[in-house]
């Protein structure tokens, strides 16, 4: 199936509406449009065409945005890299590409004239590939992910069903758009024709000055920026309708907080895969946090959970090369369905621990760790012990650098959690716990 293109489209009905908007600068869609058509023209003189890889090594900003749609102009496959990786690294995943984009289109050489060479923008095949992106690599080495304009339609019109869309929607990305949680804010804004405001990295001070200045309606967070931005005062944002949180579990305390301060939270979970969300709580249930789980599926993605607690995932919205022949994704984490539908993440299944003979979910542990009000962040590893096989172990970092006794956090999950689930050790670290550039925890690295 064909559709018309994205931007073209947006433009007609559009044209002055601010596309994306950054702490650089602006552009209409109007001027978009043109941009992307000039980009578009400049790849075509070295000789990119339909089908072709480009690689994008641009942080998040005007000149991403704009190396985005050139090469989606030409009907060429995008692979988003990570600038901040190292060469080699950027040079693995950009491994055959018909060209690297590596500075902004329009300080490169001048088009001198060949936005004519583009043409008009391409029809869009919707089960062709538009863009690679790799995925985070908390568990391995990244994974490049082929996802097709289907997938990112169809997520993006999953997405308006369960948080509504205000036709002055304005986006706040500051996240990378490397991955497909900060790319999919930049498609999706054009499928509406609305706005996204793009921040090159997390920085609380000014995120928390866009959120109550510059009329945001929606914010990407995981569980660590939301909780740095309750930190530094966030409260009661003027037309913040709702952070949308992703990227692993929100500790109840941390919803608790955020509806404490008039921030209405939806959890969402998905992966590379399932292009962003495959499950959300809808904006009518977002005021009763931690209820709903991560949510109900999108209107277009089935969820089925397996004998061993695996979830599945089914639809419009997921790569298809990654289904089985089943036509199931195994995403390898570990949840459950509720009455109502939702789903409730447990895990991943490579970081079970097998204590005893038992099986602890470290997800749980940490939810239970990062309740107390002295903790600000916990993880939970398998440490090798030779009675019980697995040693639960905990690696906890306090709020605001208290001393903690490690026996009365074990305590505190004594009173919760099966005696197998408690920590048979809590190690206390003064720095903040390994992420990934997505906020994702670095289980592998403590």
């Amino acid at each position: 199936m064909f559709v018309d293109p994205w931007l073209p489209r947006a433009a007609a009905v559009a044209p002055r509406r601010v596309a994306v908007h950054t702490p650089a600068g602006s552009w209409t869609y109007a001027e978009l449009l043109t941009t992307a058509r000039d980009g578009a023209g400049w790849l075509a003189q070295r000789g990119v065409g339909a089908g072709h890889r480009v690689a994008i090594a641009l942080p998040p900003g005007l000149g991403f945005v704009q190396a985005l749609h050139a090469v989606m102009w030409l009907g060429a496959v995008a692979v988003p890299i990570d600038p901040r990786l190292t060469a080699a690294e950027r040079e693995r995943l950009g491994r055959g590409a018909a060209a690297v984009v590596e500075q902004p289109l329009w300080e490169g050489p001048s088009p001198g004239g060949s936005a004519g060479l583009a043409g008009s923008a391409a029809r869009l095949d919707l089960e062709a590939a538009a863009v690679i992106v790799h995925t985070s690599g908390t568990t391995a080495a990244p994974r490049p992910v082929s996802l097709t304009y289907g997938n990112f339609l169809w997520s993006a019109l999953g997405s308006a069903v369960a948080l509504g869309l205000d036709p002055d929607e304005r986006w706040l990305c500051a996240m990378p758009v490397s991955h497909v949680g900060g790319l999919s804010i930049l498609l999706r804004s054009v499928i509406y024709a609305t706005t996204a405001v793009v921040h090159e990295r997390f920085e609380p001070e000014a995120v928390l000055r866009a959120l109550q200045d510059e009329d945001i309606t929606l914010v990407s967070v995981v569980a660590t920026t939301l909780g740095r931005l309750l930190d530094a005062g966030l409260r009661r944002p003027p037309r913040l309708r709702l952070a949308l949180a992703g990227g692993g579990p929100v500790p109840a305390a941390l919803l608790a907080r955020a509806r404490e301060a008039g921030v209405a939270v939806s959890e969402t979970y998905g992966l590379t895969e399932s292009c962003s969300q495959a499950t959300t709580v809808p904006a009518a249930l977002a005021g009763d946090p931690g209820q709903h789980g991560a949510g109900s599926p999108l209107f277009c993605t089935h969820v089925s959970i397996g004998g061993d607690g695996e979830i599945f995932l089914r639809g419009a919205t997921i790569a298809p090369g990654a289904v089985g022949d089943d036509g199931w994704l195994a995403t390898g984490d570990l949840g459950r369905l509720d009455a109502g539908g939702s789903l409730h993440v447990t895990g991943r299944k490579a970081d079970t621990i097998i204590s005893g003979g038992e099986n602890v979910a470290p997800a749980e542990v940490e939810a239970v760790l990062e309740a107390h009000p002295d903790v600000l962040e916990a993880a939970v590893v398998a440490r090798a012990d030779p009675r019980w096989g697995e040693a639960v172990t905990a690696v906890v970092v306090p709020r605001n650098g208290d001393a903690l006794d490690p026996e009365v956090l074990r305590a505190h999950c004594a009173a919760v959690l099966a005696p197998y689930k408690v920590p048979r050790r809590v190690l206390l670290a003064d720095g903040p716990l390994p992420r990934t550039r997505s906020g994702k925890l670095l289980r592998r690295e403590l």
